[in-house]
């Protein structure tokens, strides 16, 4: 599979989860919510033990990392559960959409990655979408 076509199976994929938070949160409360998506991570990750043959790479930095990853989406998605009981999903999901803000920031600091003008550009609208979307 290439990085295309990947990229758009996640994007549909998002967009479920997005809706499904908020359906999520009209009947349960928001930890609740959160433990059974970790369920449901939980699950996916057993399937993926079976695709690797019970042999997952092991570089500590790796684990680490991937560690850390999981924490981060975790709590991320605590507080988009918060968010999704008390807000407009329309407005969370942008909002918090626009996440990909802070990745850009931090690989320009931590790993020198450059920006380019028409993405400069493209981050600056992002900024003028956040005032949008948050008023």
């Amino acid at each position: 599979m290439n990085w295309f076509t990947a990229a758009l199976l996640a994007l549909v994929s998002f967009g479920l989860w997005g809706l499904f938070t908020k359906l999520a949160v009209l009947h349960i409360d928001t930890k609740s919510a959160l433990i059974y998506q970790a369920l449901g991570v939980a699950i996916v990750g057993t399937g993926m033990l079976f695709a690797v043959n019970f042999k997952p790479a092991t570089h500590p930095k790796g684990i680490s990392y991937a560690l850390l990853t999981g924490a981060a989406y975790g709590i991320g998605c605590f507080f988009y559960f918060i968010a999704a009981s008390k807000g407009k999903i329309i407005t969370v999901v942008t909002l918090t959409a626009l996440y990909p803000l802070i990745t850009i920031f931090l690989a320009y600091l931590l790993l020198k990655e450059a920006v380019t003008f028409q993405q400069g550009i493209g981050i600056a609208l992002a900024l003028v979408a956040i005032i949008l979307m948050s008023s």
